[in-house]
Formats: C-alpha cells, sequence, structure tokens
C-alpha cells in the first residue's frame, strides 16, 4: 500500500455551514468545504512555508538548470547541498533567484497600490525593472517598451514566446494571496499572467496558483492536484496532459521514471518557442508543468523526495522543483519543513533578492496581509487570532489555444547580416528569424524593414542593449499557404552595428510527414 499523504481535512457541521478546523490524519479529502477556519498563526506560517519552499526548491535545482534536456538526471547523479548553500548563490549567482524576484515584482505593486491596483502598473514595474530577463517574458517587456500593452504584450501573434513557462515561474503569489480561493487567483492571473503568455503558457501559472491556493485547505496532495486542474479547460493541450500525469500516476505508483518517460513520448514536442523547436531544449509550460506534477505525486509529502523527483525530471529544473517545494512547503507550513533546509534559508532571510528591497522576511508580511484582505473581500471573516475563509470550487478559466494552424517544418540556416541575407523563401504559413543586434553604443536601436513579396509588413525598432532587445528579430504567422519571398531593408546603418540574422524557422498548416525510405 502507497502510504497516504499527511492529513485531511475534518468536516464539522455547525449551524447548517461547514468549517473545517482540525486535519485527523489517515483520510483523505473528498470535496472542498464551504468554509475552512484556521489561526492567523498558522496562516502566517503556510504564506511562509510556500515562499520558504519556493526558494530553497529553486537553490536545489540550480545547478542541473538547463544541463539535463530531454533526459532525466539519474539517482547516480549527486546533486550538492552543503551549510551556507543558500547564501552563496544569494551572494555569487543571485540571478537564480527570478522566478522569486519576479514574483515579488507583482507583490509590491500590490502592496503599493491596493489589490485593485491596474494591469499597466504590473506591465510597467515588470519591462522597467533592472533585472535581465528572457523568452516570453523578454518579449513582454520589448512589447509594453514599444507600447504593446498587456493582453496583446502576451498574445501569441506578438510574442513568440507565449507558450513557454514563464508566468508559470511567477504565478506562485497569486495562490499564497488568495489561501482556499483558487478562483481569486485565477482572476489575478488572468490580469498579470497575459502581459507576458497566452494559452498553455498562461494555463501553468493558473495550474500553480490554484495549486497553492488549495494547499491551505488540504493536506492530501492528489485532492489538490486533481481538484486545482478544474480550473483548466479540459479542452486545452495542457489540461491533457496533466490528466495524464494523474492517470499514470494511479497506474505507475511506485515508478516516477515510467510516468517521465510516459510524459516524453507524448507530451514532449515544442511548437511555439523558436529556441525549443528541433533541439532537446524544452521551456515549453506543458512539459515542465508535468514534471512539477511528476515531483509532487511521486514526493508523497516528503519535502526532499518531491523537490529531488522533479528537480531529476530535467529541463528547467531550478523553477519546477521550486513550484513543487513551494507548494508542498503550503501544505506543510513552515514549522513543519525540515530543519535541515530551513538552516541555511534562515542565514538570508534579512537578506535583499537581487533587483529588489525586498527579503524573504518582508515578503512573508507583504505576502500575509494580502492574504488576509483578500479573504475579506471574497467573503470571509478576519478575527484577531484566526480567519473564515469562503472557500471556492475550482472553476476553468476561458479557454485560449496558441499557434493555432501552425506547425514546425524546417529550419533554414541564413547566418547572414541584414545586408547580406537578400531574399529568404519560404513555402509555407509562417516563419521566425532569429538572431541579434551588436553596436560599440548599446544605446543604438537599428530600423529594420520586412517585405513580404515585395510589401512591407512590418518597421521594428531593434535595440543592441540586452535588457531591451527583440528576442527575435521578425515574425509573421497567418500568411496565406504557399511560397513567400522575404527581403529586408536597414533603414539607420552604423559602422560599428551590425544586425544578423541566424535562422528562420518555418512553419506550414500541417505536420511534417517524415516517409522512412
Amino acid at each position: 500500500m502507497k502510504k497516504a499523504i499527511l492529513q485531511m481535512l475534518a468536516v464539522v457541521l455547525i449551524g447548517g455551514a461547514i468549517s473545517c478546523s482540525q486535519q485527523p490524519a489517515g483520510q483523505k479529502t473528498a470535496t472542498l468545504p464551504e468554509t475552512f477556519t484556521i489561526s492567523r498563526e498558522r496562516l502566517l506560517d503556510k504564506i511562509k512555508g510556500g515562499w520558504a519552499g519556493q526558494t530553497i526548491g529553486c537553490t536545489y535545482g540550480g545547478p542541473t538548470e538547463f544541463r539535463y534536456n530531454g533526459t532525466m538526471i539519474q539517482e547516480y547523479v549527486p546533486i550538492p547541498w552543503t551549510d551556507g548553500y543558500i547564501k552563496w548563490w544569494y551572494e555569487n549567482s543571485p540571478g537564480l533567484y527570478d522566478d522569486v524576484y519576479m514574483d515579488l515584482t507583482f507583490v509590491d505593486v500590490f502592496d503599493r497600490l491596493g489589490l485593485d491596483a491596474p494591469v499597466d502598473s504590473f506591465a510597467m514595474a515588470f519591462a522597467t525593472a533592472g533585472y535581465p530577463l528572457w523568452h516570453a517574458n523578454q518579449s513582454a517587456r520589448y512589447n509594453i517598451l514599444q507600447g504593446i500593452m498587456p493582453p496583446a504584450s502576451g498574445h501569441w501573434l506578438n510574442n513568440p514566446h507565449a507558450d513557454d513557462l514563464d508566468y508559470q515561474i511567477e504565478a506562485d503569489y497569486s495562490g499564497l494571496m488568495s489561501p482556499g480561493m483558487p478562483n481569486a487567483a485565477s482572476e489575478i492571473s488572468d490580469k498579470i499572467g497575459h502581459i507576458m503568455n497566452y494559452g498553455d503558457g498562461w494555463y501553468g501559472g493558473v495550474y500553480v496558483g490554484a495549486m497553492y491556493s488549495l494547499a491551505f485547505v488540504s493536506d492530501d496532495i492528489e485532492f489538490i492536484v486533481t481538484e486545482a486542474l478544474k480550473t483548466i479547460p479540459e479542452q486545452s493541450r495542457y489540461y491533457q496532459c496533466m490528466s495524464d500525469v494523474i492517470r499514470w500516476h494511479a497506474e505507475f505508483p511506485d515508478d516516477w521514471k515510467r510516468t517521465w518517460f510516459e510524459c516524453e513520448k507524448k507530451w514532449s514536442e515544442d511548437i511555439g518557442c523558436p529556441d525549443g523547436v528541433f533541439v532537446p531544449f524544452n521551456i515549453d509550460a506543458v512539459i515542465n508543468s508535468a514534471y512539477i506534477l511528476i515531483g509532487l505525486l511521486y514526493g508523497e509529502g516528503d519535502f526532499f523526495k518531491t523537490m529531488d523527483i522533479a528537480t531529476r525530471c530535467g529541463q528547467d529544473s531550478d523553477c519546477n522543483p521550486a513550484s513543487a517545494a513551494g507548494i508542498l512547503g503550503t501544505v506543510l507550513g513552515y514549522s513543519r519543513i525540515p530543519e535541515y533546509w530551513l538552516k541555511n534559508l534562515k542565514e538570508v532571510e534579512d537578506l535583499n533578492f537581487a533587483y529588489t528591497d525586498i527579503s524573504l522576511n518582508r515578503t512573508y508580511e507583504m505576502s500575509f496581509k494580502q492574504a488576509l484582505q483578500m479573504i475579506e473581500r471574497n467573503g470571509g471573516k478576519v478575527g484577531e487570532k484566526e480567519v473564515t475563509i469562503a472557500c471556492q470550487s475550482p472553476v476553468p478559466v476561458r479557454y485560449e489555444k496558441a499557434f493555432e494552424g501552425l506547425f514546425p517544418q524546417n529550419l533554414i540556416h541564413v547566418n547572414r547580416n541584414v545586408t547580406d541575407v537578400g531574399e529568404v523563401i519560404l513555402d509555407g504559413t509562417g516563419i521566425v528569424f532569429k538572431g541579434y543586434v551588436r553596436a560599440a553604443d548599446e544605446r543604438y536601436v537599428a530600423r529594420v524593414e520586412m517585405y513580404m513579396d515585395g510589401e512591407c509588413v512590418e518597421t521594428a525598432n531593434l535595440p543592441a542593449a540586452s535588457r531591451t532587445r527583440r528576442n527575435d528579430l521578425f515574425w509573421k504567422y497567418q500568411i496565406p499557404k504557399g511560397k513567400h519571398i522575404f527581403t529586408f531593408k536597414w533603414l539607420n546603418p552604423a559602422p560599428d552595428a551590425s544586425v544578423h540574422f541566424n535562422e528562420a524557422l518555418v512553419y506550414s498548416d500541417a505536420p511534417l510527414q517524415v516517409v522512412h525510405q
């Protein structure tokens, strides 16, 4: 028999209302209660556990991030953990914690401007922050700085990385400020998650936020992951993959590697991300969410086992254990995370994260305050010693699908400066041009026109500065099927600057058919 996951909620009928305040062991959660009563002290403990688990998990997986792509990390491969380990990363490689300090951008805006802060305030705080960004985040930053505001900044027609996991790794705050209220977390994610993502990329954050939310009112991991999935539309690719993982776990309860292999066979293809197509690298939200789920289910409520399995699944192996350990940390609470992991964390709790003036201790306080505000706003009660949460049964968010009807067909190696590109001919329905701008003066912004079949279809500003760069030089989707000719014109050439085209990713309206000779 597989051991039971921790404890279950007690359901006590009081005057026709359901209130849960005690959690006897040995039982499974059957349904969400209507209300859930928790002491303020325990609520804060769970919020601290979520942030602590996220930070510890991120640190644990840091050395392996994207070093194991399309393969698992076998048990014989040691993953280091020594005294002073978190502090070392804080001091020597603080960029590791982008999962956390990105969250804190949004926590800070809520703290300064309140729960009704407009989306543009989050977008501008995100876009003007000093930290470096990649993939969907960087594409969104570029869009915002060019005047393309959310939700357009995250839409796949404007963001070739819309399905990537960016919001997934930044959504923890939404669930931590919405205890027992997954729909409230989804509403927050609808506003903020569309800054940088769309479709499956957005669903990754919605699901993570819902799992955090439900971790306040249930100790049953299987219930949490299954109930949280109700926030995702069933017809989505994302939902179908998570459902498969839950089903495979039931079929192979003692073999996480078997479930990993099943995921690789069915769900490892990448369609959208120009950096992940035709290569083992995969930053797609779907497969990386599957790894979070594998860690949670096979970890069986054990903090180390959960984070270790999520790490050993590979790919984005710092972000995935960060989410898994953060969700379990919320279930356990700070006080129940083993001291072996906490002692390293305690050394940095008063230190500010990179690019912020916010420490973990301040984060705990802000997140707790926001959770109390959200509880009251959503029909709960906040007392001097305890709070009562009006629990929400999860409902699905709206259905979205990015890159509809597009299938990777070919990769054209261009490898020329813009003045030497000449004609690029494609036979398909979409194209993404990868490349970069270099200049002696990073303030330089190249202005380049893209022509399709002799007609100018875009004039783009291409900054040389890394922080404000455009991830991909040009792209064009939903092209009429057939042959098309692309050419480019550099409007403001400079002797100390270059616009280099690397590759062109070509899409068609049908999957590539491989004929074996």
